[in-house]
């Protein structure tokens, strides 16, 4: 079977570059069941490459397109198609390697970057997942590493969503029945996109796009409207950074590099609770000092960059926006991060007061109701996320994506999800990237970075972590706390 690609998928595909590959990635640490057998080494069980072949060749039967490519028509008459891969291997998909044990963490996260710094392979589906063993305390890694044309959250999710269940059982694998097919020719592909185009409105529009069919657009409105909205999502995607040179924007290389940080969930609602706001603005706040620290460090002055104009992506409800399966839409939010403000407290006042005006005009989706979506949902909505900052046309250095996980465990063939880490990719002229993710008492910062450009990425993690100790010292009492929002009090001589 096959069926057209959309218009921003087909956007994705076009505007990629080798040093803007349009892929999202993950790294989830897997803790493998203890043996319950008296001997001199410990060793672990439950979590094998052969077993966990089986247990996602079980989950792809939910997510059909983890089984298709991209066949382009001859001649590029309309949009691609998706068609069923007749040479799928799923062992080309889910590799196994392994690091030196007792493999570190920092040599994870070297390997993470170079694998996400390499685009997917066109002729193949648009996935891969990696299975790192050699990890201290026997722990396993999987690095995931999923196309933005290939995750919609409508018709697609994640494959990580569907792999993560929330019991250590695992049930009885269902005999896969899918064949590969005969593949289409490229007459039957021809013949499909003259139908498509004969038959609907929809059809003649794509066709004529494809052609470049700009005198048709201007007959039919329809057309015409479709079109531009591509040549919108087109330039999205392939947009020149700001003038104003920054350590955020600039030419990016072929290169990466990840950075990951770990706090606990607790402390986040501490300052909440304290100051007000969401687990979210305190994030962002940890964000903006982070950043201000490591501008510092620079010795760039912040007289230059007071502010830095951020997108965070929201789950939203919102009737005029499409729907995913996972019971809401995702949308662009755009707040201004004060990097110029010394006070932390202030700091997040500020961030929360744009969200609070964002709340008032939004139906945006509660923590509670993403960390109660069956399987692990964050996986689905980072991918969303990345696909709604690269289409933004607004003018912006920085996208932070957070997403609240479930509080409980999740576990992968039967063996428990530690960690989780999102990667997100870097639009065109954009140098730094952040991913966070709330899990099982636990918030998960993946940074991503320039390899050439920020090459002290590392340091953008402690100057986070270091902006986070400094909310927490607020909590304590020890530091002054400023009013409210705006709310400022005037005292009776004025």
């Amino acid at each position: 079977m096959s069926d057209r690609l959309k218009a921003r998928d087909v956007a994705f595909l076009d505007g990629e570059t080798l040093s803007v590959p349009h892929q999202v990635a993950s790294i989830e640490l897997i803790e493998p069941k203890r043996s319950s057998r008296q001997s001199a080494e410990p060793k672990a069980e439950g979590f094998d490459y052969g077993a966990f072949l089986e247990h996602v060749e079980d989950r792809l039967s939910f997510v059909p397109r983890y089984r298709q490519r991209v066949r382009v028509v001859p001649g590029r008459i309309a949009y691609p198609v998706w068609a069923d891969d007749d040479r799928f291997d799923l062992t080309y998909h889910v590799r196994r390697s392994a690091l030196p044990r007792p493999g570190s963490m920092d040599q994870l996260l070297d390997l993470a970057g170079r694998i996400v710094s390499r685009p997917l392979d066109r002729s193949r589906p648009l996935w891969e997942l990696y299975v790192i063993e050699g990890l201290a305390g026997d722990r396993v890694a999987l690095i995931t590493k999923t196309h933005q044309a290939l995750v919609d959250g409508a018709e697609t999710v994640d494959l990580v969503q569907l792999l993560l269940d929330d019991k250590p059982e695992v049930g009885p694998v269902v005999p896969d029945l899918w064949e590969p097919p005969e593949p289409q020719s490229s007459a039957r592909l021809v013949a499909g996109a003259v139908f498509e185009a004969v038959t609907s409105v929809s059809g003649l529009t794509d066709t004529a796009r494809s052609l470049g069919g700009f005198a048709l657009g201007r007959v039919t409105g329809v057309a015409k409207d479709v079109q531009n909205a591509g040549t919108g999502i087109a330039w999205a995607l392939t947009r020149r950074a700001p003038e104003r040179p920054t350590p955020l924007n600039g030419t990016l290389s072929q290169q990466r590099l990840v950075v990951t940080l770990q706090a606990d969930l607790a402390d986040f609602r501490r300052i909440r609770d304290t100051h007000g706001g969401t687990v979210n603005d305190v994030i962002l706040a940890a964000v903006t000092g982070g950043l201000r620290d490591w501008l510092m460090t620079r010795q760039q002055a912040l007289a230059g960059v007071r502010q830095v104009p951020a997108l965070v992506p929201v789950s939203v409800i919102d009737e005029e926006l499409d729907p995913t399966q996972l019971g809401s839409a995702v949308a662009p939010h755009f707040v201004v991060l004060p990097v110029a403000e010394p006070s932390p407290v202030v700091r997040l006042h500020q961030v929360s007061y744009s969200f609070e005006q964002h709340q008032a005009n939004a139906r945006t989706v509660s923590a509670q109701r993403l960390a109660g979506i069956s399987g692990f949902a964050p996986a689905t909505f980072h991918v969303v996320g990345s696909r709604v900052a690269a289409e933004s046309e607004h003018d912006y250095l920085l996208s932070v994506c957070n997403v609240p996980g479930p509080q409980e465990p999740r576990y992968a063939a039967g063996s428990r999800l530690v960690a989780s880490y999102p990667i997100h990719p870097l639009a065109e002229g954009h140098t730094l990237a952040i991913g966070v993710t709330s899990y099982d008492g636990q918030v998960f910062f993946a940074i991503t970075a320039d390899r050439d450009l920020v090459p002290d990425a590392s340091l953008v993690g402690q100057c986070i972590s270091e902006a986070l100790d400094e909310l927490l010292d607020t909590v304590s009492g020890r530091r002054f706390r400023a009013p409210r929002g705006l709310r400022v009090v005037k005292n009776s001589g004025e």
